[in-house]
């Protein structure tokens, strides 16, 4: 199985805001720390701000932040909603399938199986457990540190 490019920069994304929770994160210092184009990003924020797992506010001072807690976003849910209904093999696509094997091929089942075993091994994981005590994750993140007034 391979993972697409939206679903990686998607995931890197939510991992950046994880680990800069508390204040507003720019897509400029996102694709800079997770090497990641700007354009590819920015469709990607927006996709992730529609399904809610990110807020965005614009102007001068805006930015990103989670749209929920990183404990509550699972990993499995994200690659569903990312990934939406692509097939894993032609097999599955409705309109494009020229296999004549389909309605008699064991391994279309087998891939099936295999798909559903993956997605729910992706739904016990969270957010917060890639990078809570990640110290590094967090060190390639570069969350800004507290400051505090003593």
């Amino acid at each position: 199985m391979r993972i697409t490019k939206r679903t990686n920069i998607a995931v890197r994304l939510l991992m950046y805001c994880a680990a800069h929770q508390g204040r507003l994160v720019t897509k400029s210092e996102i694709a800079e720390v997770c090497n990641i184009s700007e354009n590819h990003l920015a469709q990607v924020i927006n996709q992730l701000s529609q399904l809610g797992y990110l807020n965005t506010q614009r102007g001068r001072n805006g930015g990103i932040t989670l749209g929920q807690s990183a404990d509550q976003i699972r990993i499995g849910a994200v690659f569903r909603d990312v990934e939406g209904a692509l097939p894993i093999a032609e097999c599955f696509a409705d309109a494009d399938n020229t296999c004549p094997l389909t309605d008699a091929c064991r391994l279309r089942l087998a891939l099936q199986d295999a798909a559903e075993v993956f997605y729910a091994s992706l739904d016990e994981i969270t957010l917060d457990a890639l990078v809570c005590d990640n110290d590094p994750l967090l060190k390639i993140l570069q969350p800004v540190a507290c400051a505090r007034q003593g």
